[in-house]
């Protein structure tokens, strides 16, 4: 059991059959009452974010999410396929969990799959992936009034914004946060 007012961002716990992780933690005390806390939390299980509030000294079950590296192998059209590096052993999940994800994983990519009792929570990108142009705008010259930018589709299909610099077969690295251009691989 872990106190509440011990609580730090990146903690995962369990509180009324759901698994949270902590984002931030917002301690409120006054003089006349018992200390609040806000805790803006977002369940591991169906990744909505919201806020909890608990008073001071309330206890929560502590959750032990296990970090895999596994390769992601291929698309079966209903799920993705993952086998874990160490003992070749495949896990499917399905595709309509990962609708985020699914734009920036490639075959043969690794990545960390979380994991709470052998259920499986979810992928854990990397802050940023190399991924290929296949498609972008020509830039035209002297087309900078505006933002110097042009559209570009990479390799999983998403479709980004790039400088007019950029061209088609560059490889490019993207943030899995936001999904927009961070520079040249």
């Amino acid at each position: 059991m872990v106190i509440v007012n011990d609580l730090k961002p990146g903690t995962a716990f369990e509180y009324e059959g759901n698994i949270f992780q902590v984002l931030n933690v917002d301690h409120n005390k006054t003089a006349m009452r018992q200390m609040i806390i806000k805790v803006k939390v977002k369940n591991l299980r169906t990744g909505v974010i919201n806020e909890i509030a608990f008073t001071g000294g309330d206890k929560v079950e502590q959750a032990h999410v296990e970090r895999k590296t596994m390769q992601y192998l291929y698309d079966d059209g209903v799920s993705l396929v993952f086998m874990d590096n160490d003992t070749y052993d495949q896990i499917e999940i399905d595709k309509s969990n990962l609708d985020w994800e699914l734009k920036f994983l490639k075959p043969n990519a690794n990545v960390q799959i979380s994991m709470y009792e052998s259920e499986i929570l979810g992928v854990i990108l990397p802050d940023k992936v190399e991924l290929q142009i296949v498609e972008c705008e020509q830039a035209v010259k002297g087309d900078t009034a505006t933002s110097a930018s042009k559209n570009a589709v990479l390799e999983t299909g998403l479709e980004i914004k790039v400088p007019l610099f950029i061209q088609n077969g560059e490889m490019v690295v993207v943030s899995t946060a936001d999904g927009k251009y961070s520079g040249r691989a």
